[in-house]
């Protein structure tokens, strides 16, 4: 049993909380870099251009990438010899995030749903935990912002839908999303599974790297067709027109009841943030 102190862990969460909203991955500016050449519209063009300025000053300024630094969200792969001391592991990530977004002047985004008073400090964070084997802690900050948050959608689609039904939701909620979620976009889908997991799933797509093959081969083929659909919308950068509305599409995949194709998708803007860390 390795035991690990909850500072260490609020630590850790702090800086990754900053790191995450203000240096943009490689993978993220390559994909503008890309899009910026695959992109015929001169109003596109120009969007790309100035994200990946943006993406420049928020580096070197250490400032955020977007006034939305996003509701705290991490990933944690928990090893089971992993004993935490000091307090529980959800206040330790809350500790960090209260630290990081005053430390590094992030925006607070969190209210209460129906009073909508601010929680003033960005917590509390979500935290998803799996269990895995080992004595290390693997946390992943994936900060969401609202706009694009807000265009997640989840159906039960009836068995016989099948790929067609799939790829048609997926493509229509794009269509439907429009400008919202701050294209150029990645695409986070979830297929099967229960409503709930298959919700975490689309959420957990979008943490794969920009370029990076889906290592299932029928699932490569069904993003790659979903990406050409919604880039066939012509709705381009910002949703001004263009061929490069989406950069990619991610998808994840669970087994499902034999009576059910649960089906989500979860958009992330352009600036699709997440920092992580092994202690």
């Amino acid at each position: 049993m390795r035991t690990i102190h909850a500072d260490i862990i609020a630590k850790a969460v702090k800086e990754m909380v900053i790191k995450a909203n203000t240096d943009l991955g490689a993978d993220v500016v390559a994909a503008f870099e890309k899009g910026l050449k695959d992109e015929a519209s001169p109003v596109g063009q120009a969007v790309f251009k100035t994200l990946i300025k943006n993406a420049e000053i928020a580096a070197t300024e250490q400032a955020p990438i977007c006034q939305d630094t996003g509701m705290a969200v991490f990933f944690v792969e928990l090893g089971q010899d992993v004993h935490i001391e000091g307090a529980l592991l959800q206040e330790a990530i809350d500790e960090g995030v209260r630290q990081g977004y005053a430390e590094g002047y992030l925006r607070k985004s969190i209210c209460d749903p129906f009073t909508r008073v601010n929680t003033k400090d960005n917590t509390p964070s979500v935290v998803l935990v799996e269990m895995v084997k080992g004595d290390k802690l693997k946390i992943t900050a994936a900060p969401k912002g609202g706009g694009s948050e807000n265009m997640s959608r989840l159906t039960m689609l009836a068995p016989s839908a099948g790929k067609k039904g799939i790829v048609d939701f997926v493509v229509k909620r794009c269509e439907e999303a429009g400008s919202n979620p701050c294209p150029p976009v990645i695409v986070g889908v979830g297929i099967g599974g229960s409503a709930e997991k298959c919700m975490t799933n689309a959420k957990k797509a979008l943490l794969r790297k920009i370029g990076a093959p889906n290592p299932d081969k029928e699932l490569a083929e069904l993003e790659a067709e979903m990406l050409e659909k919604i880039n066939a919308l012509g709705m381009g950068p910002q949703g001004l027109g263009g061929l490069v509305y989406a950069m990619a599409v991610h998808i994840e995949k669970h087994p499902c009841h034999i009576a059910s194709l649960p089906v989500a998708v979860n958009i992330c803007c352009h600036a699709s943030r997440h920092k992580e860390a092994t202690l």
